[in-house]
């Protein structure tokens, strides 16, 4: 596939890993056999726009061996550009899933030490080739997880989307199997002071930077505290009977909109939070009205709760479908 680098389009910064998950409904100590595919928090953002005719790109660092091609190839596959993608390092991280059933959840394991990723620096990435058009900057709380490196790296990108007014989204993701709330806070805190919009929950509004505050107020406060232009929380909750129902709240600037509360039916609930943030990122730059956009973003993260594997492969068309006729018994006409 040919790449073009004078278009505009998202840049996305995060680390590619290796999906292996284990025939559903078995558990790890029962499978034999996994099935592999590719995927990263941010990438997978990228492949959700890029569908929706998006251009996007991928910053990131994979091994320069035949499983390194293998995931660019996926997400080439998906039209997403990957020739800033630095080849080098020892290995792809790797993360493990066993699918949950009934009342067993799901299991993650992540193996990620030593990955091509976490060595990552600043000097290995042509900056002015990886800024060329990029009107969005996107990044989660996963990377400045991953060391000094991939920090510093990170730093150096944020600098640059700030130089360039390009605006910079941050999706809190918090992962504790890579560290504790201590360190993502010291690291999270000076993130935020430096972005436009930020994904999360009222939770990590809390625990990572000391808003008290519940509902609306909860917003304004992490707005007027870090200067932010677009607060996104979404929220899980289990109804009496036990379905797990979802929702998407925004805050753009002064105005606050809400999306109806969805039920949900989880096939796979990884990658749903992403399909969220490209929700939000779309209408953003698309200036959609926020009154389009959070049903939208909504009702693609709930989308992406049926589809197995971390990407959202549901068009602008089905999103907007399901968003005003709720699920389809018969087929969407």
């Amino acid at each position: 596939m040919n790449e073009t680098t004078n278009r505009k389009c998202v840049l996305t910064f995060g680390e590619l890993l290796m999906r292996l998950d284990a025939p559903p409904p078995q558990r790890f100590a029962q499978s034999s056999s996994f099935n592999m595919t590719f995927t990263g928090g941010e990438a997978n953002v990228a492949v959700a726009l890029s569908q929706w005719g998006v251009p996007t790109r991928l910053l990131s660092k994979v091994p320069a061996h035949a499983l390194g091609e293998a995931c660019l190839n996926q997400f080439r596959r998906y039209g997403v550009e990957t020739q800033h993608v630095v080849r080098n390092g020892e290995r792809l991280g790797i993360l493990f899933v066993e699918s949950g059933a009934g009342p067993r959840s799901p299991q993650v394991i992540y193996d990620r030490n030593h990955s091509a990723f976490r060595s990552l620096t600043p000097d290995e990435i042509d900056w002015d080739a990886a800024f060329d058009g990029v009107e969005w900057f996107h990044f989660t709380g996963t990377a400045p997880a991953l060391g000094d490196s991939v920090r510093a790296t990170l730093q150096v990108a944020v600098s640059i989307a700030q130089q360039r007014q390009i605006p910079i989204s941050f999706d809190c993701s918090y992962r504790a199997a890579l560290w504790s709330i201590e360190e993502a806070r010291v690291h999270f805190q000076p993130l935020l002071q430096q972005v436009d919009v930020f994904l999360g929950s009222e939770s990590d509004a809390a625990t990572f930077f000391d808003i008290d505050e519940q509902g609306d107020a909860c917003f304004r406060a992490l707005r007027d505290k870090f200067n932010l232009n677009c607060i996104a929380f979404t929220e899980r909750r289990t109804a009496a009977n036990g379905d797990q129902e979802y929702c998407g709240r925004v805050l753009l600037r002064d105005e606050l909109a809400s999306a109806n509360w969805h039920r949900l039916h989880v096939v796979d609930r990884i990658g749903a939070g992403d399909a969220f943030a490209a929700g939000i990122i779309r209408g953003l730059l698309s200036g959609h009205p926020l009154s389009d956009t959070v049903p939208f973003a909504t009702s693609a993260a709930v989308l992406a709760h049926t589809i197995p594997g971390d990407f959202l492969l549901a068009t602008v068309d089905e999103i907007h479908a399901y968003s005003a006729h709720g699920p389809a018994t018969r087929g969407w006409r």
